[in-house]
């Protein structure tokens, strides 16, 4: 029988398909098309301190093999978070879930990440560190390696579940950026977030999107974040989560063989809402094909 969990910061997962925050809600909506229990975890929407209405329309766009988004972390806020949400998802998820914070202070991620972090349910915090940064020029978290640190040292600091830090591909060297995080207390980094990019309207003679620029995600991308994936997997000795342009169960191998202990599926969920589950039933077949017996012993096997 093929060897589907894996350990993620001392929490065992049934199998290593995680849908990404963003691309899942808050769990409850999937599990009206599916058992969503058949899932190793999912990282929940973005959440960040306060409520926010997100950016003006138009904020998706198709692109060749994938989408853009700039839906600007449209959220309720973790109080109605924690009030409405979480209590509808323990009635459908009976394992730990990945809670996905964002924030635009250090003191925003502090605050969100504690309040989350008395939950039962969350297993992990999964700090998004690509927004921008109020007090920093605008500049995002996660393109500063200082910056970066100064969030992670934050949460820590008032939290005890494991921290993973949310790496943005929009670096020069994201290695700098994984090291910072770990040097600063991360458990784990996940990888990777949107690549910015834009399309224009040739009706309107425009920018189609109306904050511009977007977030490219989808299989046009899946190249790319495996790259980075098999970068930041000898940079650090944390555990990565590897993301990205996620599709198959062939993917998942891919990414594992470069160096990661999970893998979220994030684009591929809104195209076939069934995705995550149909990927984790295709694993088994795949694995045998490609002679693996345990997921576990494939990590970081592409290198060497």
């Amino acid at each position: 029988m093929a060897g589907l969990s894996v350990e993620l910061c001392g929490i065992e997962l049934a199998n290593p398909v995680i849908p990404a925050s963003g691309t899942f809600g808050y769990g409850h909506e999937y599990a009206q098309l599916y058992d969503i229990n058949c899932l190793g975890t999912f990282s929940f929407k973005g959440t960040t301190r306060d409520a926010r209405p997100g950016n003006p329309s138009p904020r998706i766009a198709e692109a060749p093999g994938g989408m853009l988004n700039a839906v600007g972390l449209q959220n309720p806020g973790v109080e109605q978070v924690i009030s409405q949400e979480l209590p509808k998802l323990r009635a459908c998820f009976y394992k730990p879930v990945m809670a996905n914070v964002s924030g635009f202070s250090v003191e925003d991620y502090a605050y969100t990440c504690a309040k989350l972090d008395s939950q039962p349910q969350v297993g992990w915090l999964e700090v998004n560190i690509s927004c921008p940064n109020v007090h920093g020029g605008g500049m995002s978290f996660g393109t500063d390696p200082s910056a970066a640190a100064a969030v992670i040292r934050a949460v820590k600091a008032v939290t005890t579940k494991p921290v993973i830090a949310k790496l943005t591909p929009n670096v020069t060297d994201i290695t700098v950026m994984a090291r910072a995080c770990e040097e600063a207390g991360a458990d784990a980094v996940s990888l990777i977030n949107t690549l910015l990019a834009m399309r224009i309207d040739l009706k309107r003679k425009k920018p189609l999107l109306a904050n511009k620029t977007g977030g490219l995600s989808g299989p046009a991308v899946f190249p790319v974040a495996l790259r980075m994936v098999y970068q930041v997997y000898e940079a650090v000795r944390i555990p990565v989560i590897g993301m990205g342009g996620v599709s198959s169960a062939e993917d998942v191998l891919e990414m594992m063989l470069a160096g990661a202990t999970a893998v979220e599926v994030g684009a591929a969920n809104l195209v076939e809402p069934c995705a995550c589950r149909d990927i984790i039933a295709a694993l088994p077949a795949a694995m045998e094909k490609y002679g693996i017996d345990n997921l576990r012993d494939i990590i970081g096997g592409a290198h060497g």
